[in-house]
């Protein structure tokens, strides 16, 4: 049944062809399904509070120096680096309560800033465009895609990669029994069709060096 009167947050196409109800410690949550661009997004009204939503994020504990968090990065830092130019300038954006991924790009001989709304909010990191960006684990907590994607796009000079972490909807897991949708700050969820469409709407080029890593270029 489609759900009237509520638009994609990405797409904005109103053609959400059904919706999932899934139950935990929160209660009923309802999750829309959009038939255009396939992105799974969260009803606005189960949205926790900034405060709770910040509760959330200080319980993270990653940190430099945690080995297996660093090798989980890597699986996106190696791919982008073997495509940047030397002196190549980037922008971790959401880099969260213990940003790690810009060392291990600066390792690698290339600068990089923060950005985070929560815990780096440097609006002069925004002002500028740069060789490459970065968002890892951050996208699924985007309570408007379709906006943030803008931002995103117009941080990329031309020919400038973004490279993206998150967990995706692939075709053979059940989004009600699914384990990651459980975080409450997790809002958006993104099938390998929602990148692909993406990559066609904004006219960049598309790669995925790995599971749940994903890469656009801007031509």
């Amino acid at each position: 049944m489609q759900d009237h009167n509520i638009m994609c947050p990405l797409c904005q196409s109103g053609n959400l062809t059904h919706s999932h109800v899934r139950r935990d410690s929160r209660g009923g949550l309802k999750y829309h399904d959009c038939g255009t661009c396939g992105l799974v997004s969260l009803d606005p009204r189960h949205y926790l509070l900034p405060a709770a939503e910040k509760e959330r994020y200080d319980l993270h504990q990653n940190r430099p120096g945690d080995a297996g968090y660093e090798a989980f990065l890597d699986r996106l830092a190696g791919p982008l680096a073997r495509k940047l130019k030397a002196g190549a300038e980037g922008l971790d954006f959401g880099s969260g309560p213990g940003p790690v991924l810009h060392l291990l790009m600066e390792k690698r001989g290339f600068r990089m800033s923060l950005y985070d709304p929560v815990y780096a909010k440097d609006e002069r990191a925004l002002e500028r465009s740069y060789d490459f960006v970065t968002s890892t684990e951050a996208v699924e907590h985007f309570q408007n895609p379709g906006r943030e994607f803008e931002l995103l796009a117009s941080l990329l000079a031309p020919g400038a990669y973004l490279g993206l972490m998150t967990k995706i909807l692939y075709e053979d897991i059940d989004f009600i029994k699914w384990w990651y949708p459980k975080d409450p700050t997790h809002v958006c969820f993104y099938r390998e069709k929602t990148f692909d469409w993406l990559a066609e709407k904004k006219g960049w080029e598309l790669e995925y060096p790995g599971k749940d890593v994903i890469i656009f270029r801007k031509k």
